[in-house]
């Protein structure tokens, strides 16, 4: 197999994208956005609005290069409900909506501990536990109706390959329902009588099956196509640094979420209270993790603004040390407790030097979530963050390690993707950010992290 077509679904954009495995690298593709339906029962994904992109891209792509295999990556923190015709039970949830907190009492209840699953517990629907209690509880009738429990980016492979499957990365990302300890699913699962509702449990690389006849006509490509089973956004981006480079290192994958994941780390015991966690990676291993909601933050303090910062901005910033304080969004990451603010007058800010303080400010939140889960070694920025140099050379001077760039693509986890297909061929284009950072950083670094740990508790 030469060419590898990847379905990418995050939070905020779809994706279709071609890597090709002898050069590693994408080579086309096509995206849109990833909207929220805020009719029906509840806010939901548009699964028909996304397979219809899909099937389109797909199509379109393959006209212009053959497609060998389908491979697929998506955000966590989605179940998908499907009745005894394989169509949806209820809606796939939007887990940034609120329903799930009006029964955070009961579910708080029943939910396992911490120390079994390295989840957690986090606000409105992003375990997925609290999703499903909440809709068993809300919706009992449709509920009844469900026959077969999938994680998203399974979803995606059953419309696909027409196999029902979950998966390791999906079901030990922050979910309630998995002991990454144990390879098994929660007390909980059993406990709610869930068990025989999930489909068997897949590693990310297993072939799940052909493209079905229905596919085949949908997207133009030919029937029993190769279909692999798929994997977790975050964990696709740490796939090919697995495969391929010596522990101890981190990825900071970031996108809409900016996760941490720490190969190697020391042992250190991991905060529940400051979203740090367990992740599994694609080998099925426990991986100390962390994340904040980077992405989001920075779209909303920077919206159309110049994304580049000027040498000279930067120096300001440092010296004068202007700063904003976490958090933004508020109630998740390292500080979910603290209320964002600035320690400057914002408004009198060009928008260069605003772009410095807003880079700081998510480099320094790395850095505390780096602390926070025993990272070690060689620190690999991938995503769009990795083509921020103030960014970059404020996390190096915060915590003095190397820090190495990955792929700036919007559609970088679709390499980690399509190592499902062949891990053997996997590789990492990294590079060294050789910029050191100037005099005054860790300075600025300190002072920063004394008053943001200080907000925090007050």
């Amino acid at each position: 197999m030469k060419t590898i077509a990847v379905i990418d679904i995050g939070k905020t954009n779809a994706k279709v994208a071609l890597v090709d495995l002898d050069r590693f690298e994408e080579t086309a593709v096509r995206k849109t956005a990833n909207c929220v339906s805020p009719d029906g029962l509840y806010p939901h994904f548009d699964v028909e609005r996304l397979w219809r992109f899909i099937a389109e891209s797909l199509a379109a792509l393959n006209a212009e290069t053959p497609v060998d295999a389908i491979s697929v990556t998506t955000h966590g923190a989605t179940a998908v409900l499907l009745d005894a015709n394989g169509d949806l039970a209820l809606p796939l949830l939007d887990y940034e909506f609120t329903g799930p907190d009006r029964l955070s009492a009961e579910y708080d209840k029943v939910r396992p501990p911490f120390a079994e699953t390295g989840a957690a517990r986090l606000p409105m629907g992003l375990n997925i536990g609290a999703q499903i209690y909440w809709q068993e509880r809300t919706y009992p009738k449709q509920f009844a109706d469900v026959a077969t429990i999938l994680t998203y980016a399974q979803y995606w492979s059953y419309r696909l390959s027409g196999v029902l499957a979950n998966e390791l990365t999906s079901l030990g990302c922050h979910t309630d329902l998995w002991n990454p300890y144990t390879g098994d699913f929660s007390t909980m699962v059993d406990a709610r009588g869930w068990r025989s509702l999930f489909a068997p449990v897949c590693r990310a690389s297993d072939l799940l099956g052909g493209l079905t006849a229905q596919a085949a006509k949908d997207t133009g490509l030919p029937q029993g196509l190769p279909v692999f089973c798929g994997i977790h956004d975050s964990n696709s981006s740490l796939l090919p640094h697995v495969l391929t480079r010596p522990a101890p290192f981190s990825v900071v994958s970031t996108g809409t979420w900016v996760v941490i994941m720490a190969m190697g780390a020391r042992k250190v015991a991991l905060d529940e209270a400051r979203d740090t966690l367990i992740n599994v990676n694609a080998l099925g291993d426990p991986v100390p993790s962390a994340r904040f909601m980077g992405g989001r933050a920075f779209s909303t303090l920077m919206q159309d603004l110049p994304v580049t910062a000027s040498d000279e901005a930067e120096a300001v910033v440092a010296d004068r040390q202007w700063m904003l304080f976490p958090s933004l969004p508020e109630g998740s990451g390292p500080f979910p407790h603290a209320k964002a603010r600035w320690s400057c007058d914002e408004a009198s800010l060009t928008s260069s030097e605003r772009l410095a303080v807003v880079s700081f400010h998510l480099a320094l939140m790395t850095a505390t979530c780096l602390d926070l889960i025993g990272a070690q070694g060689e620190i690999v920025v991938e995503g769009p963050f990795a083509g921020n140099q103030a960014y970059l050379r404020m996390l190096a001077a915060a915590t003095g390690r190397p820090v190495l760039t990955g792929s700036q693509s919007a559609t970088g986890t679709s390499l980690g993707a399509a190592c499902l297909a062949d891990g053997s061929r996997a590789q990492v284009h990294t590079t060294r950010f050789s910029a050191d950072p100037p005099a005054g950083y860790r300075a600025y670094a300190e002072a920063w992290f004394a008053e943001a740990n200080r907000s925090d508790r007050v």
